[in-house]
C-alpha cells in the first residue's frame, strides 16, 4: 500500500464496526470467528502496541493483521508529577504535533483532563492554548487514545472520571468526540460510565444539541466566564456567534445536570453585580457553578481574583439559591495550565486556519 494512504486504524472505529471489520476479514481469510474477538479484545480491554503483541494468535496471522490495519499509539514525551500527586502527559503524535493529559487524583477519584484537538482556534484571551492557535482535529484513536496509553503504563493509570477540558474544543471537533465517547463509555472498549465523562465547551449550539441527542448521560459543563454579552465578547470571541441567551436555552433543553465553569479574574468579572448577573443566568437553566481560581501559569497577562474575593463572590451566588463550589487548584508548581506544557516545550507554531478541518461536524 503506499505510503501516502495509511492502513486503517481499528483504533478509530467504535466497538460494532471494529468487530464488524475484523470478522469480515477474518471470514475471508477462512479463519475461525473467534479470531476476531481475540483481536478485539487486545484493542482497548487488555490493549497492546502492536499485532505482535498478541501472542495467543500463529505468527502468520499477526503479520497478516499487520499488513491490513493499523493498532496506533501516541508517543509520551514528557511526564510531570507535582507534589499534590497532579500528573501531566505531553504526548507526540504521529505528524509532530503534541497534546497534553492532566491526570488529577482526588481521594477515591481520579480525573483524567483530555484533549481533543491539538491546539484551539477559539482565541480566549486568558488562554494559554487559545495563544498557540489551531493545528488540527484529533482522531477518535487520538482522543480516546490517551486513556488507553496511561492505561498501558507501568503501573497503569486508570480513571474514574473524565473531562474534556484538556486542548481544544471538542464540539467543534463532534465527528471525532461522538465516536470517543462510545470507545470511553462502551463496556466492551474502555468502560468508563456516562455520568462520569464530562464534555465542556464554550457553547458550540449544534454540538450541544448533538450531545443532548445521544441516549447516554454524559454530563456537560459550559465555559460562561463572563456573565454578559458585552464583557463576554471581549475574553471569548466566540460570543459573537453564540450569544449568551442561545448558550442559555441550549443548557435549559439539555435535560442532564450542567455546569457553569467560570475563571475568576482580578478586576474583570469579579465584582458583587457579575455575581448577581451569573446567579440569574444559572437559575434560568438550573445550572451548577464551578468558580475556577486563575492558573498563574497560564494567566496571559490576568491576575488571579484574590482568595477573600472568590469566597465573597461564591457567597453572594450561594445567596441568591445557586449551588456553587470553589475548584481547588491544582500542579500549581508544574506546567499545568491547559497548553502550557506544550508552549514552553515547542514554542509558537504557525496556527492553521479551523476552517480548514471544518467546523461543528453533527451528521
Amino acid at each position: 500500500m503506499s505510503a501516502s494512504i495509511p492502513l486503517p486504524d481499528l483504533l478509530d472505529l467504535e466497538p460494532d464496526a471494529a468487530l464488524e471489520t475484523l470478522r469480515a476479514w477474518m471470514a475471508a481469510r477462512g479463519e475461525p470467528a473467534y479470531r476476531a474477538t481475540q483481536v478485539f479484545g487486545r484493542l482497548w480491554q487488555r490493549p497492546v502496541r502492536a499485532f505482535d503483541d498478541i501472542t495467543e494468535l500463529p505468527k502468520a496471522l499477526r503479520e497478516a493483521l499487520a499488513a491490513a490495519f493499523r493498532i496506533s499509539s501516541l508517543e509520551l514525551a514528557t511526564r510531570q508529577q507535582s507534589i499534590d500527586g497532579t500528573e501531566k502527559f505531553l504526548f507526540r503524535l504521529h505528524d509532530g504535533q503534541f497534546i497534553e493529559t492532566v491526570a488529577i487524583p482526588d481521594g477515591d477519584r481520579l480525573t483524567f483532563c483530555i484533549s481533543s484537538q491539538a491546539g484551539c482556534a477559539l482565541q480566549c484571551a486568558f488562554c494559554a492554548t487559545g495563544a498557540m492557535g489551531f493545528q488540527r482535529n484529533l482522531a477518535p484513536s487520538e482522543i480516546a487514545g490517551q486513556v488507553r496509553e496511561l492505561r498501558m503504563l507501568t503501573p497503569p493509570i486508570s480513571p474514574t472520571n473524565i473531562v474534556f477540558m484538556g486542548m481544544g474544543e471538542p464540539l467543534m471537533n463532534w465527528k471525532a468526540v461522538g465516536p470517543a465517547l462510545t470507545l470511553l463509555n462502551d463496556p466492551r472498549a474502555l468502560g468508563i460510565g456516562a455520568r462520569h465523562i464530562t464534555i465542556s465547551t464554550v457553547g458550540i449550539l449544534p454540538g450541544i444539541h448533538a450531545l443532548g441527542a445521544r441516549p447516554e448521560q454524559f454530563r456537560l459543563a459550559i465555559s460562561i466566564h463572563a456573565p454578559s454579552d458585552a464583557l463576554r465578547r471581549t475574553l471569548m470571541p466566540v460570543n459573537t456567534k453564540y450569544p449568551l441567551a442561545d448558550v442559555i436555552a441550549a443548557a435549559a433543553e439539555f435535560d442532564r445536570r450542567v455546569t457553569f465553569e467560570y475563571v475568576m479574574l482580578g478586576g474583570v468579572n469579579d465584582q458583587p453585580e457579575h455575581a448577581a448577573q451569573l446567579a440569574q443566568l444559572a437559575r434560568a437553566c438550573r445550572a451548577f457553578v464551578n468558580l475556577i481560581p486563575l492558573h498563574p501559569g497560564g494567566s496571559m497577562g490576568f491576575s488571579p481574583s484574590p482568595a477573600p474575593v472568590i469566597a465573597a463572590f461564591a457567597k453572594a451566588l450561594r445567596a441568591r439559591g445557586v449551588e456553587t463550589a470553589v475548584r481547588r487548584s491544582r500542579g500549581i508548581d508544574l506546567a499545568a495550565a491547559c497548553g502550557q506544557l506544550r508552549t514552553e516545550r515547542l514554542g509558537r507554531r504557525l496556527p492553521v486556519a479551523a476552517e480548514n478541518h471544518g467546523e461543528v461536524h453533527v451528521a
